[in-house]
């Protein structure tokens, strides 16, 4: 696309049009589709052409950051919020250190608490994961090395209740607005894929540039690896209906502005809830159930964290709204009588995110590259 092209084109996300898109294209795609923009643009009533050439436009001006086919990586690989203690002044190196060097986290992200309660000098949180048959504390421990952290405290997900970051759809969300009924618990159980299963995982994965927005985006990806265009397809479908695929989707860049300064968000909060011992079904389900989270699991934060048991993130603008969000959900929690043991807040400041990498091929690699490395920052 031209640069006079694309000038002519609205790229912000809150262009009528483009929202009308990005509220389906952001976390309502499910699953693996065939056709996904043609599939963008039944759900969302905009033509196939336009869909196309918005979504395109978006990406080359970067309003959205990535479009690619989400995996379940928790299926795949074993993964943990991982919290960092880490001195304050190599805070800064070491999420540089962390999003830079090493693919096997990917979001990262510092952390403060509006005053000093449990876990609160845990400033750094990184998700982590490695690779099937490999092992989450001794990435971390390497990574302690490396970057000279004091501790670390790894918690992977019992269950997940919500998982899909639509800013565009959730700016205009009453507080408690909530499904009817509770939401599912996914379980974090790995699943076994057989060779081609990994080749056609791997080669769906990467994102998509802009010239593979189109009618069909997976056509050139079978053939790069030498699989036929329809057993390619095939296996793909089988991967999904092993719930190892996510979602379709186009990720907005939420954090910095855009070129004419505007952004999709301005907050990021992950809400901790400590609710009685085994109940924490339950309540992953009636937090997850409302539509504002954008992320909801059962994760144990021990001692360190206040026993908090039940993690959440929502997204907005307006802080004192995100805190409304909160609100209405401990108190639908009263309501259905989970008893709230303890609650907080920790805010979002730096933030990066990038795909974790979940390739053995990869984990070797980064093993073997910093095995006699002593601390680097």
């Amino acid at each position: 696309m031209s640069a006079e092209t694309l000038s002519s084109i609205p790229v912000e996300h809150d262009d009528p049009v483009n929202a009308q898109i990005l509220a389906v294209s952001e976390d309502l795609v499910e699953g693996f589709q065939r056709h996904p923009f043609q599939h963008i643009a039944e759900q969302s009533g905009v033509p196939f052409d336009t869909v196309v050439e918005r979504i395109r436009a978006m990406l080359e001006a970067g309003v959205i950051r990535r479009v690619r086919q989400t995996l379940l990586a928790t299926k795949l690989a074993h993964g943990a919020l991982c919290a960092w203690k880490v001195d304050a002044d190599k805070l800064d190196a070491t999420f540089d250190f962390m999003f830079r060097e090493d693919p096997f986290s990917g979001h990262v992200v510092t952390r403060s608490t509006d005053r000093e309660i449990s876990g609160s000098d845990y400033k750094l949180w990184t998700t982590l994961k490695v690779p099937q048959g490999e092992s989450l504390e001794e990435h971390a421990e390497v990574l302690r090395r490396l970057v000279g952290a004091h501790e670390f405290v790894l918690m992977p997900a019992n269950g997940i209740f919500a998982l899909g970051v639509g800013h565009v759809r959730r700016k205009s969300m009453e507080p408690g607005a909530k499904s009817d009924e509770p939401a599912s618990m996914t379980s974090t159980a790995t699943v076994e894929l057989d060779a081609d299963e990994w080749e056609v995982l791997l080669a769906l994965k990467d994102e998509l540039a802009p010239d593979e927005i189109g009618e069909d985006p997976w056509g050139p990806r079978a053939g790069a690896i030498g699989f036929d265009r329809e057993r390619f397809l095939e296996i793909a479908e089988t991967l999904d209906h092993k719930k190892a695929i996510g979602r379709f989707s186009t990720f907005l860049e939420h954090v910095k502005p855009s070129q004419s300064g505007q952004r999709v968000t301005r907050f990021n909060a992950l809400f901790h809830w400590k609710v009685p011992e085994g109940m924490q079904p339950r309540a992953g389900s009636e937090v997850g159930r409302h539509h504002i989270m954008t992320h909801c699991y059962w994760r144990e934060g021990g001692p360190r964290f206040g026993g908090v048991n039940i993690m959440g993130v929502v997204h907005g603008t307006d802080r004192a709204r995100v805190l409304e969000h909160k609100a209405a959900i401990d108190a639908h929690l009263a309501e259905v009588g989970i008893p709230l043991l303890y609650t907080n807040v920790f805010w979002g400041g730096r933030s990066e995110i990038k795909p974790s990498e979940i390739s053995p091929k990869v984990y070797r690699a980064f093993h073997e590259k910093w095995k006699d490395s002593g601390q680097v920052l």
